[in-house]
């Protein structure tokens, strides 16, 4: 089959098309994917870099995947062949989506309505799941209440924007100032441009220095640290990409909460019911997709031979909203 091939682990520029690795064959738990759509996430671009995984293995990247089932394993019950189906591949998987054909785990992957295209799918399971777990799962937010989103123009925060405001929120965000009118049509009530401004000197002034009861911090440790001074009494922040200082903790002070998100590591948790509920997700997330509910954020469709020099935009912040590879 064709697939993108990472020749050595840890060379990014090892990333190679080959027109003849084996189709790879589902366990007895598993089912084998015809893929139709792969979309491109940081993850990809962070593994193909990183030395600490086996030197030895030539991996497939690519952890969204949307396409039609090919094979099922002799103990799978929830699948048959022809169905359509998307889910999040597990990192420690190596026949990921940037091939012809993949395999998953059975219970880890959702069924996709037929009124859901392809790529809509494939650029869901990363940052849509990732925006539900932390928007829905985690905060559970009240009605009439405030979030600072970060990365409002991102798959992630695009996906979270629209969420908050299913949930009733008032939305602050940050993009830059190319992005403002885009996330503002994914429903962000303010926009604050990052590169020309002091996002949280912002937030204090728009919200009268009361704070926000919420903050989605996706961008790194010293951000979330500062997010905690624009927290409301008894605000929440989730973080999916480095903890605060923890000494900004303190006791019987603001009576703060913090959520962590580690959306992926559910399939490394030797628990079938853990791992199960990454398809629960995904089905709760078809129907808000399929109802119209949610919207998929901007997507660039590119072919196979794109992926590398995508991957390379994104870890570029080039990109506006996700982009997918039609497979």
């Amino acid at each position: 089959m064709k697939a993108l091939v990472l020749e050595e682990q840890g060379n990014f520029e090892s990333l190679t098309i080959v027109h003849d690795r084996p189709k790879p064959e589902p366990n007895r738990d598993e089912i084998r994917v015809k893929v139709v759509a792969a979309g491109l996430n940081p993850s990809d671009y962070q593994t193909a870099s990183y030395r600490g995984l086996a030197g030895n293995v030539k991996r497939v990247l690519g952890l969204d995947i949307a396409g039609i089932v090919d094979s099922v394993g002799a103990d799978v019950t929830n699948f048959d062949v022809g169905d359509r189906v998307y889910y999040l591949r597990s990192i420690t998987n190596e026949h990921g989506g940037f091939a012809e054909y993949a395999v998953t785990t059975a219970h880890t992957a959702s069924n996709l309505p037929s009124n859901i295209p392809f790529a809509w799918a494939a650029v869901a399971p990363g940052a849509g799941f990732t925006a539900y777990q932390a928007i829905v799962q985690k905060l559970r937010p009240q009605v009439g209440k405030s979030i600072l989103i970060h990365g409002g123009a991102g798959g992630v925060g695009g996906y979270a924007i629209q969420l908050a405001k299913l949930n009733g929120l008032t939305v602050y965000t940050t993009c830059q100032a190319r992005d403002i009118p885009y996330v503002r049509s994914l429903g962000a009530d303010q926009a604050i441009d990052y590169l020309s401004q002091d996002v949280h000197a912002e937030i204090r002034n728009l919200t009268k220095d009361q704070g926000v009861d919420y903050v989605m911090s996706t961008i790194n440790s010293d951000t979330a640290t500062k997010d905690i001074d624009v927290l409301r009494f008894g605000g929440e922040i989730v973080v999916t990409a480095g903890f605060p200082d923890f000494s900004r903790f303190r006791f019987y002070e603001k009576g703060l909460s913090l959520h962590e998100i580690a959306l992926g590591a559910a399939h490394t948790v030797n628990d079938h019911a853990v791992q199960s509920t990454l398809a629960d997700i995904g089905d709760a997330f078809a129907t808000l997709l399929s109802e119209q509910q949610i919207q998929p954020p901007a997507i660039t469709s590119i072919t196979m031979e794109d992926i590398p020099k995508y991957l390379k935009k994104m870890q570029n912040s080039e990109i506006q909203g996700k982009v997918v590879a039609m497979i």
